[in-house]
């Protein structure tokens, strides 16, 4: 009798995709223009290198993080998450729209609440200063 293997737990396949340690294991899962669109930017994060960038410090944000729910549909991954940032609860979703080769073309990244978007955009802008694009995160 074989075991049953453990069923994954939200989000784990997208958190495993996060945590790979070069660029161009990072870089494998995405369409070479990926695109992140997000509630705490000004614009649109084009391309591998400029969303590692955008992952890797946000990710060290979180005071707590896990992801609640995942909903598969084929071309579409839809992740809920909750958490805390700076001692205050934060919450929202991911959505991971892969192409015709199974590789993420889009990532749609929403934060709440209102308050807690602004703060956490403040705080993102200020560590990826001479990263990315200035215009992306403006100073408030």
């Amino acid at each position: 009798m074989s075991a049953n293997p453990q069923p994954k737990a939200p989000g784990d396949g997208w958190l495993e995709i996060l945590k790979r340690p070069t660029q161009e294991e990072f870089a494998a899962a995405f369409s070479r223009n990926v695109v992140l669109d997000t509630s705490i930017a000004a614009g649109p994060i084009v391309g591998p290198i400029d969303l590692r960038y955008f992952f890797e410090a946000s990710r060290t944000m979180y005071d707590a993080i896990s992801f609640t729910h995942e909903t598969n549909s084929g071309s579409r991954t839809c992740l809920e998450w909750e958490g805390a940032f700076r001692g205050n609860a934060i919450a929202g979703t991911t959505i991971l729209a892969f192409d015709a080769n199974g590789a993420i073309a889009n990532v749609q990244l929403y934060h709440r609440p209102y308050e807690q978007v602004i703060a956490y955009a403040a705080e993102l802008g200020r560590r990826l200063k001479g990263k990315l694009d200035p215009s992306i995160f403006p100073e408030r």
